[in-house]
C-alpha cells in the first residue's frame, strides 16, 4: 500500500514550450483564471502527500518566484520543494535531477506541468491500481481517436504492458494506429527507478534521455509495470500551443458551467459564460451571457447578474441584482442591494442590506449604509455613508489632494442634493440637507440645510440677439 506518508508528488515544470510563442513559462500560462500550475497543485494537494516537488528548468527562476508568491492564493498548504534541471535533455534527466527529492519517499507520483484538466479523482484510482498490482510503476493512459505526436502503449496478447513507442518511431508501422496513448505521467517506487535511470541512453537527434524508456528497462529486469487507463482523454490533454491553451480552456469551462447547473444555478447561455474554478455561486442565481466572474468570488443565492457584467475577487449576498454592464474588483454587496447598469465598484467597496448604487455610479474604498441609494452619475471615494441617505446626481467626493487622501462622513438620513462637490476632509451630520450645486469644504451639524454655491446674478446686456434674416 502507499501510505500518504510515503507518497511525494513531482510536477514536471521545466519546459520551454516553443509552440507557445510566448516568453512566459508555458506551466504559467492561465486557463480558467489561473496558472496551469495553480491547478495542478491543487490536484496533487488533494492526494494528501507528503510533499510537492516542482522541476524547474526554462525560466527557473520567474517559475519558483511565481509559486511562492502565490502559495496562499493558490490555496496550497503542502509543503512545496523546488528542483532545478540543470540541463534540458528529456523527461529522463529531468527525473534524475529529481532523485535527490524523490528518494525519501517509497513512492513517487510524477504529473506533467502543462495537464491542468487531470483530477484528484482520477489520480486516486491510479494510486489503487499500482496498489494492487504491486507494480514497480504504474503509467496512466488514455485512448485517444487521433494519437498523432503521442507515444503509443504496446501490449501483448493478454493486454500486458510491453512498452511506450514514442510516435518518430511509430511512425509508418502498424503501432501508429494504436489509440491508447501515453500521458506522461506514473507512479514509480523510487527504489526501481532510481536503478533503473542510469542505464537510460541517449535517444533521437537531439540526444534526450526519455523516461519511457525506464518501464521498458524495468520489464526487462523482472518488475512489474501495469497500466491504468482513464475513461475522459481531456484529462491527460497536454498544453503545448495557443490553440491547445484555448481549448483547454473550453473543456474545464464546460465542466464548471455544468457543474454550476446541476447544483441549482441558471447559466442563460453556457457557452457565452465564463465562471472561474474558484468561483462559488448560490442555488436559484441566474447568470446572463457575456458575464466574466473569477478570482474568489462568492455570490448569494437568488441573484440576477448581467448581462455583460465583470466580477473579480468580490464578495456578493444573496438577492442581489447587478444590471447590465457592473464592474466590481474586491467588492462587498449586501443583501437585496440593487447596482447598475454600468456601475464600477472598485476594491473596498462595501453596500449595506437594500443598498443602491445606479447607472455610471463609480464607489472606491466606501461604505453605502443600509437602504442608502446613489442613483447616477456619481463619484464616492473614501466615504463613510450612513443608512437613507439619498445622493444626487453629479455628486463628487473630493477625496485626493494630489498627495494625500481623505475621508468624507455622511451621517444617517442625509439628503444631498444634485451636482455637490465634498471637498475631504468633511463631515455631514444626520438628517442634514444640502442644497444643489453645493461645494461642501466645512463640517455640518446634524439637522442643517447648508448652501454653498456663488449667488446669482442677472445683469443686462447692450449686445442683442441677432435675428435670423431669412426667417
Amino acid at each position: 500500500m502507499v501510505a500518504k506518508k510515503d507518497l511525494c508528488v513531482l510536477v514536471l515544470a521545466g519546459g520551454k514550450g516553443t509552440r507557445m510563442k510566448s516568453d512566459l513559462p508555458k506551466p504559467l500560462h492561465k486557463v480558467s483564471g489561473n496558472a496551469m500550475l495553480c491547478h495542478i497543485l491543487n490536484t496533487a494537494q488533494r492526494l494528501t502527500p507528503s510533499k510537492i516537488g516542482v522541476l524547474t528548468g526554462h525560466q527557473a527562476q520567474l517559475v519558483k518566484e511565481t509559486v511562492q508568491k502565490n502559495l496562499k492564493n493558490w490555496g496550497i498548504n503542502t509543503p512545496v520543494d523546488f528542483i532545478l534541471q540543470k540541463q534540458l535533455t528529456g523527461s529522463g534527466t529531468a527525473a534524475k535531477d529529481s532523485m535527490p527529492f524523490m528518494k525519501k519517499y517509497e513512492h513517487a507520483l510524477i504529473l506533467a506541468g502543462d495537464a491542468p484538466l487531470i483530477k484528484a479523482d482520477t489520480l486516486k484510482k491510479l494510486i489503487q491500481t499500482h496498489n494492487k498490482a504491486k507494480a514497480a510503476c504504474t503509467v496512466f493512459t488514455v485512448d485517444i481517436d487521433n494519437p498523432k505526436g503521442y507515444g503509443r502503449i504496446v501490449k501483448d496478447s493478454k493486454n500486458n504492458f510491453i512498452k511506450i513507442v514514442e510516435e518518430s518511431e511509430a511512425a509508418g508501422t502498424p503501432r501508429a494506429a494504436i489509440k491508447e496513448v501515453n500521458s506522461g505521467m506514473y507512479i514509480f517506487d523510487t527504489k526501481a527507478l532510481a536503478a533503473m535511470l542510469p542505464l537510460l541512453r541517449p535517444q533521437g537527434p537531439k540526444k534526450e534521455y526519455y523516461l519511457t524508456d525506464v518501464l521498458a528497462l524495468l520489464k526487462q529486469k523482472g518488475h512489474k509495470v501495469e497500466v491504468f487507463k482513464a475513461a475522459d482523454c481531456s484529462e491527460a490533454m497536454g498544453i503545448n500551443s495557443k490553440k491547445q491553451l484555448a481549448e483547454a480552456e473550453q473543456l474545464m469551462q464546460q465542466k464548471i458551467n455544468d457543474m454550476l447547473m446541476e447544483s441549482g444555478i441558471t447559466l442563460i447561455n453556457p457557452a457565452l459564460t465564463y465562471i472561474g474554478a474558484g468561483v462559488k455561486i448560490g442555488a436559484d442565481s441566474v447568470i446572463y451571457p457575456n458575464t466574466f466572474i473569477s478570482g474568489k468570488t462568492m455570490i448569494g443565492a437568488g441573484c440576477i447578474i448581467g448581462p455583460g457584467c465583470w466580477i473579480e475577487d468580490s464578495i456578493i449576498a444573496e438577492n442581489v441584482r447587478l444590471k447590465s454592464g457592473c464592474y466590481l474588483t474586491g467588492a462587498t454587496i449586501g443583501p437585496n442591494c440593487t447596482a447598475g447598469p454600468y456601475a464600477h465598484l472598485r476594491p473596498g467597496a462595501v453596500l449595506k442590506e437594500n443598498a443602491k448604487v445606479g447607472n455610471f455610479v463609480e464607489i472606491k474604498k466606501s461604505v453605502i449604509g443600509k437602504n442608502s441609494k446613489v442613483p447616477h452619475l456619481t463619484y464616492i471615494g473614501d466615504t463613510d455613508m450612513g443608512a437613507n441617505v439619498n445622493i444626487g446626481a453629479g455628486t463628487i467626493t473630493c477625496n485626493y489632494d494630489g498627495v494625500n487622501k481623505y475621508k468624507t462622513m455622511i451621517g444617517e438620513g442625509v439628503f444631498v442634493g444634485s451636482n455637490t462637490n465634498f471637498v475631504a476632509p468633511v463631515a455631514v451630520g444626520k438628517n442634514s440637507r444640502i442644497g444643489a450645486g453645493s461645494t461642501i469644504t466645512q463640517d455640518i451639524p446634524a439637522g442643517m440645510l447648508s448652501i454653498a454655491r456663488a449667488r446669482q446674478v442677472n445683469l443686462k446686456t447692450k449686445s442683442k440677439v441677432k435675428k435670423d434674416k431669412k426667417k
